[in-house]
């Protein structure tokens, strides 16, 4: 790996010929990167489908005037003529990064038989270690051929095809947008009492499972992690009393289960990128 502003990092480059593109689809970069503590990417836009696999730690991923952390595990697409940011979402913690560009007329629909739009830009793949297999096969191959050879293209062809045949597997038998009925339950406690400082463990324990058995079903049904999906619910009722009301930024602190102004702030402005008095609209 190379050093970079950002990060360190490994760029490979592949150039498709004809037998790619008759395909309809072809890798045109990959790499991977570990990440230093400042490392912010954008706001950028690309011609073609970035993928991006969470190999540790967590992404702030924003797209659509939408926010996002994207845990180890998770996987975000970058999709065409859009303005994305992402950047590592809390200083001083590990972040690795796989990542697979491709292009072609036939991207598009492959990646919604995967479940990713540029709507819903993120998932959680429930074979992930299957997924990163396959991100790891194709860089080996971009990474050893020298030259394009005919051999080459169709073995890139069919890693890709084998890749996107996993995540396809997977929507069909997941229900991302209908979390099963205990989550759903789990949610209803956690949208009251996530103000009150409730934690993980005492969702799981209203639920009824280990906790790391409900961290684990709950990443996979919501897309996100409790812990991250409990700041949700503090961030987004936060963002409305700035803007909607008239109480102190302290009163709010102290009402979302804060202990002080100082600990609301910070975890405020690592949520929306700016601290609360700016946020806040003029009266």
């Amino acid at each position: 790996m190379q050093e970079y502003d950002h990060e360190f990092a490994e760029f490979l480059y592949y150039t498709p010929r004809h037998l790619d593109k008759e395909n309809q689809i072809w890798p045109v970069r990959a790499g991977r990167s570990t990440a230093k503590p400042n490392y912010k990417v954008g706001p950028k836009r690309i011609e073609c489908y970035s993928l991006h696999f969470v190999l540790e730690g967590e992404v702030r991923f924003e797209y659509q005037d939408k926010r996002a952390v994207v845990g180890q595990g998770g996987l975000f697409c970058l999709f065409p003529g859009m303005t994305y940011h992402y950047s590592i979402a809390a200083e001083g913690s590990p972040l690795r990064l796989s990542w697979v560009v491709v292009d072609g007329p036939r991207a598009k629909a492959l990646l919604e038989l995967a479940g990713l739009t540029p709507e819903n830009p993120y998932s959680y793949p429930a074979n992930a270690a299957l997924i990163d297999e396959k991100m790891e096969r194709i860089q080996h191959v971009m990474r050893e051929a020298a030259n394009w050879r005919p051999a080459v293209s169709l073995e890139l062809q069919s890693l890709l095809f084998g890749w996107f045949a996993g995540m396809a597997l997977d929507t069909q038998h997941r229900q991302k947008d209908e979390p099963a009925s205990w989550i759903r339950e789990c949610i209803d406690f956690m949208e009251p009492h996530a103000s009150e400082g409730v934690t993980v463990q005492q969702v799981a324990a209203f639920a009824g499972v280990h906790r790391s058995y409900f961290s684990s079903v709950f990443t996979r049904e919501v897309g996100m992690s409790p812990l991250n999906y409990l700041q949700k619910i503090r961030m987004e009722k936060a963002a409305h009393l700035l803007r909607e009301t008239d109480v102190s930024v302290t009163e709010i602190a102290l009402s979302l289960g804060y202990p002080n102004l100082f600990s609301f702030t910070r975890a405020f402005k690592n949520y929306y990128s700016v601290p609360p008095v700016l946020f806040r609209s003029p009266k």
